[in-house]
Order: C-alpha cells, then structure tokens, then sequence
C-alpha cells in the first residue's frame, strides 16, 4: 500500500487530514510534497475554518521515515531535516485552526508535528516521546518548551522516554484525553465550534497568539468587520450570528 494523506470534509467548512502511511504514518519526503499541497490549497480555500489531523491505523505519527533516512548522505540528511523544519513552520502558520487528533504513536518528528497544530486530543492509549536524542538528533526543542515551559520540557527532551496520555495531559502537551472510539467525533465537535465563531476573528486571534501579529494591526479590520455588525445585530435580535468571513 502506497503512502497517502486521505482528505474528507465531514462538514462545509472543516476539513478531515488522515496520515496513511503504515506501519508507522511516518513522514517521509513523498508524504510531505503531498502534505504542502494539501496546506497550500487549505490556504485558499476560504469555506475551510477547522482542521482536524489525525492518522489512520491506530498510530498518530512517529516522525520520519527511517528506512528512507538510511540511504541519505549527510547533505541530503540535511536538506530533509531542514525540509521537515520548513513543513512544520508552514503546518503552524496556516490560516485556519489545526486540531490534532492523536491516537497511539506520537514520536520525535510526530510530536513536532503534533505540537506545529493549535489544539491536541489524544487518546488514552496514545504514547508520546520527545525522541530526537535517541536518534543523535533534536526535535521539539522550540515549541515544546513554549508550550509546557522549561522544567517540564527539558524532562522529554533530554531523556527521549515515552510517557503517556496522562503525563501529556498534565504537562499540558494536550487539553483533553478521550477513549480511542470518542477521539475524532470529539474532535469534529471542537473544529465546529471553532468553525462557528466568526472566522476572521479566529484568524486574527491566531496570528496574535502566534506571534506573527499585534492587536494593534488587527483590531481595525475586525471593528470595521460584516461579522463583527453581524454579531450585535445577532445579539439585539437575540438569534446566532451567521458569519460569513466579510
């Protein structure tokens, strides 16, 4: 079976990604091409306002190919790192909302990929492992420590263990721990509650959040904003708002 990202859209407006690439969905560079294009289309695409990514087979992602890894020279092992490095800038700059869906694997350059989206769920067999020391390499060693904090990221870091859903959840590696069965359809509830909000307000909140914007640049838009009117008129009326991304 050919390596593959399966792309659904259970509603309208979200968008279902699913890693398909046995035993391990690992991320090698065919993987990846298609991932890119998948995101750059995502980027234009303005119906899009949540993305839930997960992995097929009971595995989330456990970072990249190996196999293909062994043939490399220290150039092309280079490059790929580096090639990885720019996918997951692009995976956390995108537009719209990302959700992780994550159910058993989590390794190395899964957990970078995981900790590149905006939300994580796991589920309560999902194991994680900041892994890159246990290759001679590194991985998550920017946004690990962002998101948890020093202590507790430098106690994945330097070790490589595995640890498991609990610990993630309470390291706050991710928000909330469900049965394998509840992953995705909690998933999708979060993404449609996203989705409903007004998008360009979601937008904005995540280049801000980010670090890739201020308030000050944002608020003008979003004041003068169809959406923002349409939410007081929603409000006065005492009805939902329909938003329309204007």
């Amino acid at each position: 079976m050919s390596a593959m990202i399966h792309v659904s859209r259970p509603t309208g407006s979200i968008l279902l990604l699913e890693l398909d690439a046995p035993p391990a969905n690992a991320l090698g560079l065919a993987v990846r091409a298609q991932l890119v294009k998948i995101l750059d289309e995502i980027a234009t695409d303005d119906e899009v306002r949540a993305v839930v990514l997960t992995g097929r087979g009971g595995v989330f992602c456990a970072g990249d190919d190996l196999r293909e890894a062994h043939g490399r020279t220290a150039p092309d092992a280079l490059a790929a790192v580096e090639n990885f490095n720019r996918l997951m800038d692009w995976i956390e700059a995108l537009r719209v909302p990302l959700i992780a869906a994550i159910d058993g694997w989590c390794f190395g350059g899964g957990l970078e990929l995981a900790l590149a989206c905006d939300i994580r769920l796991a589920s309560d067999r999902a194991a994680f492992a900041a892994s890159g020391v246990n290759i001679g390499l590194m991985a998550s060693v920017a946004r690990l420590p962002r998101l948890i904090g020093l202590a507790r990221a430098k106690a994945h870091l330097l070790t490589g263990a595995q640890f498991g859903p609990e610990r993630a959840l309470a390291d706050g590696v991710v928000t909330a721990v469900h049965p394998p069965e509840r992953l995705l359809p909690e998933a999708f509830h979060l993404a449609e509650w996203i989705a409903s909000r007004a998008p360009l307000a979601v937008e904005a909140t995540k280049r801000v959040v980010d670090g890739r914007s201020y308030v000050e640049e944002e608020l003008p838009a979003l004041v003068a904003s169809a959406d923002h009117r349409e939410a007081i008129a929603a409000f006065m009326a005492k009805r939902s708002a329909l938003f329309r991304r204007g």
